[in-house]
């Protein structure tokens, strides 16, 4: 069931919120994704909301340059990204949301490394 969320990077620079179904949580073992421990949630633009300015993000792209990779330029953190596999969709890092308690979270794996 979807709920709302609040998320930030660790500084608290960019800022959002979010609706989403935790049990829809993936943890991906791409090159990228293994490395920042992210585990996500896909959503639709319509469930996500950017309380930042645009401007106040980083972007990282790497191999085929269509996932595009957002973090803090002051913290370093990735609270959020578009993903390759479903560049439409917004992939949230949960590690990022206001009261998620993770050892509940049971991700499922994706095998991002697969793809070519």
């Amino acid at each position: 069931m979807k709920q709302d969320y609040t998320g930030s990077c660790h500084c608290g620079a960019i800022q959002f919120e979010t609706s989403m179904d935790l049990e829809e949580a993936i943890q991906c073992d791409c090159s990228i994704c293994a490395r920042k421990g992210s585990i996500v949630v896909r959503v639709e633009p319509s469930d996500f909301k950017m309380l930042s300015p645009k401007e106040s993000l980083s972007l990282y792209t790497f191999n085929k340059h269509i996932a595009k990779h957002y973090f803090c330029p002051t913290c370093g953190i990735h609270p959020f990204h578009r993903p390759r596999s479903y560049p439409e969709l917004w992939a949230v890092n949960i590690r990022c949301l206001a009261g998620v308690d993770l050892s509940v979270i049971k991700p499922q794996p994706v095998f991002g490394s697969e793809l070519d």
